[in-house]
């Protein structure tokens, strides 16, 4: 049986050949721990600060900035976490956006119930946080501001630089969670004026259960987990060598030329968009037409059901959707909601992502069991 397109790269993405012969020596021989001080240390010590110096030079800082974790999540959780109990002797208020991933707005939710205070920005009906209202909800007692960097459903493309330039301006602490845009376009702290940045393995070609922590010197946030002094003291425990040099080749590879890699990604994603425009009618895009992820595509489908249409191609397609339905009731994601998609609209919303390995005949592929799905589901 022929599998599916794989169009589904923003919930995650295979494995690059290169990075799985640099984690390969970890898996077969290179067993031993690399806080040893003896022979065995010697070779897995070496590759986690190859793959620290690897991570460092695709964001563009220092080597020592870099903390490994075991992914997005934990990222976020403990810039916010840390961040917060570090800075609590200066004020409690926090700033987010009402399109964060769950691993953002959760820790929120869960400091609001610690005695902290979170303000939830809105969004235009693009997806984009105005970096004015940024500036407004900043208070005496603000202490951190985390903004994403792009949107994992809809690939809008946030004004990090400008609110950088904000939080600045103020002396606080700005984070942002990156894990849909490193490898797809320039994320570069040293530009986007960042104190931290989140970065997920799974996302970039590297394996799941590995990301990273970028911490701008000299910032302590509090420990995220006690035990041996690992990452500086950061966050214990014995390092998953394997996963990290994994990690650091994905880094590496997503750094060569990747205007390039992207342009032609950019190219297979408008080709999609055309093919269905040229053949259906009632398609809506989402997300900012112009400030977007090269390789995201939501599309509104108006009167559909997003997982009727997810089974109706799931044979040749794979993808994922933005609403739920279940008999009488429609759950729209969050950032939907917060976009104000009309429910006629929302409840038919598709999202399909691209990657490095998609080609122009899969994307042929996708738009026939699109257009037909779509037009079998309408009765046309």
């Amino acid at each position: 049986m022929t599998k599916p397109v794989y169009l589904d790269y923003n919930g995650t993405t295979p494995l690059a050949p290169e990075v799985i012969e640099a984690m390969r020596p970890f898996l077969e021989a290179e067993f031993g721990n690399p806080s040893s001080s003896h022979w065995y240390g010697i070779a897995p010590r070496q590759a986690v600060e190859k793959a620290r110096g690897q991570v460092a030079s695709l964001l563009g800082c220092q080597a020592e900035e870099i903390i490994f974790t075991s992914g997005g999540t934990e990222s976020n959780n403990h810039a916010l976490r840390g961040m917060a109990w570090a800075m609590m002797d200066r004020g409690n208020h926090l700033i987010t956006s009402v399109i964060e991933h769950p691993a953002v707005l959760e820790v929120c939710r869960f400091l609001e119930r610690e005695s902290f205070e979170v303000s939830y920005l809105p969004v235009d009906n693009s997806g984009m946080v105005d970096p004015a209202e940024v500036d407004k909800a900043i208070r005496p007692s603000t202490i951190l501001i985390s903004i994403m960097h792009a949107n994992n459903e809809v690939g809008t493309v946030q004004p990090i630089a400008e609110i950088g330039a904000i939080a600045r301006k103020h002396g606080i602490a700005l984070h942002s969670d990156a894990a849909q845009s490193v490898g797809k376009i320039a994320t570069r702290v040293d530009r986007m004026g960042v104190d931290l940045l989140s970065v997920a393995g799974h996302k970039v070609y590297a394996p799941k259960g590995i990301g990273a922590l970028y911490l701008r010197a000299p910032l302590r946030p509090q420990k995220f987990c006690f035990g041996a002094g690992q990452e500086r003291g950061f966050r214990a425990g014995t390092e998953n060598v394997m996963a990290i040099a994994g990690l650091g080749a994905a880094c590496e590879i997503a750094g060569r030329d990747l205007e390039d890699k992207m342009d032609k990604i950019k190219k297979l994603r408008d080709r999609l968009h055309q093919g269905l425009l040229g053949h259906l009618t009632d398609l809506r895009l989402n997300g900012h037409h112009k400030e977007r992820l090269p390789n995201t595509l939501s599309l509104s489908f108006k009167g559909l059901e997003a997982n009727r249409i997810l089974e109706e191609i799931g044979l040749e397609v794979a993808a994922s959707a933005g609403a739920a339905c279940h008999s009488e009731t429609v759950t729209i994601s969050h950032v939907l909601e917060a976009m104000a998609l009309p429910l006629e609209w929302a409840m038919g919303t598709v999202r399909f992502s691209l990657g490095r390995m998609t080609t122009s005949r899969e994307i042929d592929t996708a738009i026939a069991a699109i257009i037909h799905a779509v037009r079998v589901l309408r009765n046309v």
